[in-house]
């Protein structure tokens, strides 16, 4: 994959590209990571799309080799930035994003739809529910607390830091060298005090965003005016059932909005991006070459 430098006013944000140069003229997918992931999570995905086809993932701010770029944070910033990537293209280019990088990319195609063709969310995207009165820093670190400690520790090696992944539940019994090319990029400092890339505090802004302004998606997913897809999981963030997205919001958000969905079999929120058949099914659907979604309304 090829380094690419995005101008914003704030310095370059770093990407990643696949396949052909922009500047052939072929088709393009811009692709937006997780909440603590980087542009590396695509790698299967782009290995998946044809030949002809270019895939640019970038690092978000606050993450991979963007993480030195400032606040603040939040989904209108990422939106802002994916805006700024497309434009970089110089053409319309497909939009993709995975957990919270769905979040960014359904603000992004509602904001700037001249700049996207289609918008397929990944396992992401819908309006969690937030329980009535719930204090939005409970639920913060009730659902992202470990995440954020996680990227405070320090591991003596990198071969250490790569074993926190390698036996995590969700991704053990799927190992790959794209997870473990994942994890190396994420990794950086010296021996003895090796750490995660990802800037805390960015990951908790994004986060307390997710949960402040939940139905603030709701408004983007009615607002769309592009063809959009939704591709989900089954098991969650600890490779068990249920998945991040339960079968009656889909629903929901199918009779709210134009999006169409998709159960992506034998997977996880992680290893639908990095299953060979999940993430060939992806590429299907970002290249149009899919039989028709069926549909989860």
């Amino acid at each position: 994959m090829h380094t690419v430098e995005i101008p914003t006013p704030d310095g370059p944000l770093h990407a990643l590209r696949s396949g052909p140069a922009a500047s052939d003229g072929g088709p393009v997918v811009l692709a937006a990571h997780g909440i603590t992931a980087s542009a590396m999570s695509f790698a299967a995905v782009a290995r998946a799309l044809p030949p002809d086809w270019s895939l640019l993932a970038v690092d978000l701010r606050g993450r991979g080799r963007s993480n030195t770029l400032p606040g603040p944070y939040g989904m209108d910033r990422h939106a802002g930035d994916l805006a700024s990537a497309a434009e970089h293209v110089g053409r319309p280019v497909v939009l993709t994003g995975q957990s919270m990088g769905a979040y960014a990319a359904l603000r992004a195609a509602t904001r700037f739809p001249g700049l996207f063709t289609r918008l397929v969310l990944i396992d992401g995207g819908l309006p969690l529910p937030v329980p009535a009165g719930a204090d939005p820093d409970a639920v913060l670190e009730a659902t992202l607390g470990p995440a954020i400690l996680r990227l405070r520790m320090t591991f003596p090696t990198q071969e250490a830091y790569v074993d926190v992944f390698r036996n995590h539940p969700a991704l053990a019994a799927s190992w790959s060298d794209d997870l473990d090319a994942y994890v190396r990029y994420d990794a950086t400092g010296d021996p003895g005090a090796i750490r995660s890339r990802v800037d805390p505090a960015a990951v908790a802004a994004d986060g307390r965003d997710l949960i402040v302004n939940a139905a603030t998606f709701g408004d983007d997913l009615r607002g769309l005016r592009l063809p959009a897809d939704l591709l989900y999981a089954p098991r969650g963030m600890f490779g068990q059932e249920p998945g991040i997205l339960p079968q009656p919001l889909v629903e929901h958000w199918t009779r709210q909005s134009t999006l169409r969905a998709e159960l992506i079999a034998d997977c996880n929120h992680y290893t639908i991006l990095t299953a060979p058949a999940a993430a060939a099914r992806i590429a299907e659907v970002l290249t149009g070459r899919e039989v028709p979604l069926h549909s989860s309304r």
